[in-house]
């Protein structure tokens, strides 16, 4: 005790005593600051600590919040130990005059923190550990594929870790009561991974000493231990958490997976996060109320802060469940942002208050912040590029309409989206966007068909020339062409459903931003196969018919309902062009047929392309795993449905 110390009334200090000290006491306190001084000198001797960080460690330390200097440097408070102390100096007296430091309370204090600082390069370790697992396990099996032998090994182990569901047939169609999507079996592994490290890590290699000068026995100390390891954890995950929600994730471009997969694996390492903020603030509680400092910690800043990211975890652990995505995606999104940025400002409020960036927990807020501003300056980069278009809407019945955006120069390769925006059709909500499969408007139309409509177009604006000649009593016109022919444009079809597609209508220039093109399935190993099958139903003809262009030996197979009947006639054209095709109106496509017809052919590596709804997508997913097992062809799926 100083003094110029207070009595504390909550009587819970990690001082001697029940006194509270404050910096301000501390940087003008003569003996106080002599004390430390000669006592850093005594101890550090030994070691051969360098001045200069004995001095930074002064300035940053000394008094116990770095923005109140002490009224003398290190080297200057030495100067003023006239002799050196020979007394040591008790508990319960005041330091009036420059003291040794009980040699016991020292060596306390020493244990203390050598085995602080231990347990925080463990933790540190462990983070570093689950996040580099996380991020390259995607890339280490994509690129096992390049190895030797290996693409045999994994074509036969496809059909029963990487394409099957792990809940019956249930992937793209949601669990019974909107508990959610299933993940596949591969998906599942790698979420059981992560799980399973998580809780090694968390419960692996706690170190404590009976010598502890901040805890009252080895139960205080291990609740102190895990309350660290568990809140380092879960900052550790943060960073995956943010890059698998990504649109522009940089493991799409190191690896094959593909983004509805990542946005499933968000949902589950973030549940995973949410378990270890929990665990963080239910060992804090228990350990605060166990040393008696509850009443107290509760009203520190930094506690109400760890408070405000807690429960903006749990809010979002309970309201980003299917059910609330179905009911209001947009009112989803909006919370989801808020509530996400509550957690990242609330963490970073509640370390920065409480350690004062002293073990580094910020790197893992700052490599957080960095995955989410990058992804959205890439957005915002990506819109620019595009610039400002607008868009001919045409209705072609029984709620499904036409988006046609001319001047876009995009290549018409398979598996790609686009975010489009509409900012007119509602004004209060500017931001809202939807994913659409892209057609270039080329591919809309056969090629002889477009070229001449259009040809036809112009020859209506041409300017007859005079001085023309005459054959066989009829005088020629020339003719000059004042505009060129293009093909360029983009083509959406779109089901209208709720939100911003609800109010979707007949326009003939509609403002319209465009957020692309993003690849969502990897192409590589469809395009390799011998045949490609595509099954499509309803308005998932749209991400199926850049395949027929890609791929020379297709066979397209679609169905759509009675009441759709329109999309049909808005794809004749097109259709008109593929060779081989099976066209349902108001009729079920047999894909168990449709397989065993592929295999019969003699097709060694058939491709199955998949895209409608979320019961044609797993009715074909679970035939397509059944026929691979057979083993009498080789089968590569890729399943295009907006499930997310």
């Amino acid at each position: 005790m100083l003094s110029c110390s207070s009595r504390s009334a909550a009587g819970v200090s990690m001082h001697w005593g029940s006194t509270m000290t404050s910096p301000q006491c501390r940087a003008s306190n003569t003996a106080f600051l002599t004390t430390l001084a000669w006592c850093m000198r005594m101890k550090c001797a030994p070691y051969n600590v360098p001045t200069s960080i004995l001095e930074t460690f002064w300035e940053k330390y000394c008094t116990g919040d770095p923005t109140v200097a002490p009224k003398w440097d290190y080297g200057t408070t030495l100067r003023h130990v006239v002799q050196p102390p020979n007394r040591e100096l008790t508990s319960d007296e005041t330091l009036n005059s420059t003291s040794l430091v009980p040699h016991y309370g020292w060596n306390r204090q020493y244990h203390t923190l050598t085995f602080l600082e231990t347990e925080e390069s463990v933790h540190a370790r462990y983070g570093v550990i689950i996040t580099v697992t996380g991020f390259t396990v995607p890339i280490i099996l994509t690129w096992l594929d390049y190895l030797p032998y290996m693409t045999g090994i994994l074509e036969r182990i496809k059909p029963y870790l990487g394409y099957p569901a792990t809940v019956g047939t249930y992937h793209v169609r949601p669990l019974p009561y909107l508990l959610g999507n299933a993940p596949t079996v591969g998906q599942s592994l790698y979420v059981a991974l992560m799980a399973i490290l998580t809780v090694i890590l968390t419960t692996a290699n706690y170190q404590t000493t009976p010598l502890s000068a901040w805890y009252a026995n080895q139960h205080q100390e291990i609740l102190a231990f895990v309350t660290y390891r568990t809140g380092t954890l879960a900052f550790a995950l943060a960073p995956l958490v943010l890059l698998f929600s990504s649109r522009n994730n940089v493991l799409l471009w190191l690896s094959d997976w593909s983004h509805s997969t990542y946005l499933l694996l968000h949902r589950w390492i973030a549940r995973i996060f949410g378990i270890q903020v929990l665990l963080h603030s239910f060992f804090a509680l228990a350990l605060y109320i166990d040393r008696g400092a509850y009443p107290a910690e509760e009203k520190m800043p930094y506690w109400i802060w760890g408070a405000v990211a807690t429960v903006a975890v749990s809010i979002m652990l309970v309201a980003s469940g299917l059910y609330m995505r179905r009911w209001s995606y947009e009112v989803f999104l909006i919370t989801h942002v808020v509530l996400a940025v509550l957690v990242i400002v609330g963490s970073w409020y509640h370390v920065d208050i409480r350690f004062e960036r002293q073990w580094g927990y910020e790197m893992w807020l700052y490599a957080a912040c960095a995955v989410w501003f990058f992804d959205r300056l890439a957005r915002v980069l990506r819109i620019l590029k595009t610039g400002m278009r607008h868009a001919k809407v045409t209705d072609i019945g029984d709620g499904f309409v036409r988006v046609d955006v001319e001047g876009i120069r995009w290549a018409a390769t398979p598996g790609k989206h686009v975010y489009a925006f509409f900012p007119t059709l509602n004004p209060l909500r500017p931001w809202e966007n939807h994913p659409f499969s892209l057609l270039p408007t080329a591919l809309v139309h056969s090629p002889n068909q477009s070229i001449s409509a259009k040809s036809s177009d112009l020859e209506s604006r041409m300017t007859d020339q005079p001085g023309g000649e005459k054959h066989n009593g009829t005088t020629a016109r020339t003719k000059t062409v004042h505009e060129d022919v293009t093909t360029a444009g983009l083509t959406l079809f779109i089901r209208k459903s709720t939100g911003m597609t609800n109010v979707l209508k007949a326009h003939e220039s509609l403002l319209t931003f465009l957020d692309g093109p993003y690849q969502n399935n990897s192409t590589k190993h469809i395009l390799q196969c011998d045949r490609l099958l595509l099954i499509g139903g309803g308005i998932g003809i749209t991400g199926l018919l850049p395949w027929v262009r890609e791929c020379p030996n297709t066979k397209l197979c679609w169905s759509v309902k009675k009441s759709a009947e329109c999309l049909v006639q808005a794809f004749d054209d097109v259709l008109s062009e593929v060779h081989e095709k099976d066209v349902r109106v108001g009729r079920r496509l047999d894909i168990k047929a449709l397989l065993s017809s592929e295999v019969l052919s003699g097709w060694a590596k058939i491709g199955v392309v998949v895209c409608g709804p979320g019961g044609l997508c797993d009715d074909a997913r679970a035939l397509v795993v059944a026929a691979a097992k057979e083993r009498k062809a080789v089968f590569e799926l890729s399943v295009d449905a907006y499930s997310w």
